[in-house]
């Protein structure tokens, strides 16, 4: 073989599946159509925010490489829903693009056992049977030889970009599709569709008025996505806010008849959470204004992006309604915003491993399965480069479960309930939110990246010591008890100045329960906690306080759990499964679900079915 395994595109799940690959050890090959476009941001320049945060603290928790990334390239952080709960607390991080891609492909070319080449893949190869892959071919007619293959196409697969009337083959404003794969795959019998995404224009800083708009600062403290990371030090950026308004609107609706969207010219469908300009102003036509985010995309260029307000309308008609926003009537456009059109694989067609149930040995990740979003792509690209390596070491596919990770969310709602959208993560989509806080990532997933061989031991004995840190904080507050020397007058009225009196005589466990009292309230009265890392004394405070809600969601996990263990044998007869409905049996033989717990996620079946396949099973 020419090589262990070859992983097909440079972006975010690229990225993520070829160091994993070669940080276990296998001779690897990355295949990107322009290396200089490695970790490319080519939407917002932004990493995490809600839900999307705690993924990319999961990748990190598994030994991934993104949270480092925007780590040592943020220009500004913030902690989002801060005034709301903690299962809904997230951090974000704007980014400096050109830095983060920089270091995105330093971080590969360093890489021991990584090689990396630039050329398109047009094909793959097959082994004598049509079973397994065994290579690809390139588009100048290279061929590489390999045991596995992760395809990680991103937007390229087939892609197509839309402004007004022109339309052009494009991954991406500048880059050229990558023509061939998908005609390819669809001809091994893989089924295949088209979605549709966008990104708006890029401005000049020097043509925005900034004093029309409404300053948008991040966060003091500039804190690290990475659990290796200690602290941040890096310059912080204000972005700003502005809002369309009717006249914008009227320039839109006159000239919809020139939108590709609406014309006829894009049949993919495109995000429902992130739509352009044009599908808000039709979809709410009640709507007086729209939120804009000014957001600047490095400190070494002049390049600003306008969040919320993507478009393919035609150039002139987009630089006539931005001039119509406050704070950009001068705008200067750089780069126009337009819709790209591409191929992804129906991700039903995988298994929770990321392998396709087609081809042994090919794996596909993120935008190429239909998720949207550098996160969701990066979590697939580890999850699909660990198990890459797990199927050439003849081992069981790491595979996380909806209680573990949002990234066990986002990969189970794939492959089990398929896509018709491009896929976005949202809490909402988690059953067991509570219980995946941003800050909680690395106890729930440090362990499964390490037994994976991506964590050092260096890594497990600094892991190893904040676990019983936490714990430690935990048994202090439990041992230390209220007495009157901690009551101050005042108390009652004001947390700060000490303990209310109604506490008098509890732990200080019992007392961390209060919503107003917090752990910064009893730090001071116990000296062990007064060295103590910060994050530890929040993640003890935290576990303390929702103790309760966390115990009554560990009764649901076990339930859950419960219906995982009934696995379903791979060659189970579902015609010769007496009682199961026409329309369960045609979606059972369609996701081949590997337990009860997985079929009965499916869209659509019932619940006296899955009670039928249980009855089946122990039979």
């Amino acid at each position: 073989m020419d090589f262990d395994s070859i992983v097909i595109g440079g972006g975010h799940a690229g990225i993520e599946a070829s160091l994993a690959l070669a940080r276990l050890g296998f001779n690897t090959l990355l295949i990107t159509q322009h290396l200089d476009a490695i970790g490319r941001l080519s939407c917002n320049p932004a990493v995490g925010g809600l839900s999307k945060g705690n993924i990319v603290r999961e990748v990190d928790a598994l030994g991934g490489e993104m949270a480092r990334l925007i780590d040592a390239s943020m220009i500004q952080f913030r902690i989002l829903n801060r005034s709301r709960g903690p299962a809904v607390q997230a951090p974000r991080a704007q980014a400096d693009k050109d830095l983060y891609s920089a270091l995105a492909k330093q971080a590969l070319e360093q890489q021991k056992h990584l090689s990396l080449f630039q050329d398109t893949v047009v094909d793959l190869l097959l082994d004598d049977d049509k079973q397994a892959v065994c290579g690809v071919i390139t588009q100048r007619g290279r061929k590489f030889t390999s045991r596995t293959v992760v395809l990680t196409t991103g937007t390229f697969m087939e892609g197509k970009i839309f402004i007004g009337e022109f339309s052009a083959p494009s991954g991406r404003l500048g880059e050229p599709a990558a023509i061939g794969l998908g005609s390819a795959l669809r001809q091994m019998g893989f089924s295949l569709h088209r979605l549709k995404t966008g990104t708006p224009a890029r401005v000049a800083r020097w043509s925005l008025n900034f004093s029309e708009m409404e300053e948008q600062k991040g966060d003091p403290e500039m804190r690290p996505f990475s659990f290796r990371t200690d602290r941040v030090e890096r310059p912080s950026v204000s972005c700003w806010i502005t809002f369309t308004n009717e006249e914008t609107h009227r320039i839109i609706r006159e000239n919809m008849d020139r939108s590709p969207l609406y014309s006829g010219k894009i049949e993919g469908t495109g995000p429902r959470y992130c739509p352009s300009i044009e599908d808000k102003v039709m979809r709410f036509p009640d709507r007086e204004r729209h939120q804009i985010f000014v957001e600047p995309e490095g400190l070494s260029t002049e390049e600003m992006y306008l969040d919320g307000i993507s478009s393919s309308l035609p150039e002139d008609v987009q630089e006539a309604f931005l001039r119509t926003i406050p704070g950009l009537r001068e705008v200067e456009v750089m780069r126009p915003g337009y819709a790209v059109e591409y191929d992804f694989i129906d991700p039903t067609q995988l298994l929770p491993s990321l392998e396709t149930k087609r081809l042994k040995g090919f794996l596909v990740a993120g935008q190429t399965n239909g998720t949207s979003g550098y996160e969701e792509a990066a979590c697939q690209g580890l999850m699909a480069g660990i198990n890459a390596a797990r199927v050439m070491q003849k081992k069981e596919p790491v595979i996380l479960d909806r209680t573990e990770a949002y990234t066990g969310v986002l990969i189970d709602d794939l492959v089990t309930l398929g896509t018709r959208e491009p896929y976005r993560m949202f809490t909402s989509r988690a059953e067991y939110r509570l219980s995946l806080r941003h800050d909680s990532a690395d106890i729930r997933l440090f362990m499964k990246g390490y037994e994976a061989g991506l964590h050092s031991e260096a890594a497990l004995q600094r892991f190893q010591r904040k676990k019983r840190g936490i714990e430690e904080i935990k048994e202090l507050l439990y041992q230390r008890r209220c007495t009157g020397q901690d009551l101050r007058p005042g108390s009652g009225s004001d947390v700060r100045e000490g303990i209310p009196e109604k506490h008098l005589g509890k732990t200080f466990f019992q007392i961390l329960k209060d919503p107003d009292i917090h752990i910064g309230d009893l730090a001071p009265l116990v000296s062990a906690l007064a060295d103590l890392p910060e994050q530890w004394l929040g993640h003890a405070e935290l576990d303390i306080k929702y103790e309760g809600y966390i115990k009554r969601q560990e009764r649901q996990v076990h339930r859950f759990k419960k219906m995982e263990k009934v696995s379903i044998p791979a060659d189970f007869d579902y015609d010769n499964a007496l009682g199961l409905s026409a329309e369960s049996k045609e979606k059972f033989k369609c996701i081949r679900p590997l337990s009860v717990g997985q079929a009965s996620r499916i869209s659509g079946v019932r619940s006296s079915d899955i009670a039928i396949l249980m009855v089946q099973l122990k039979r």
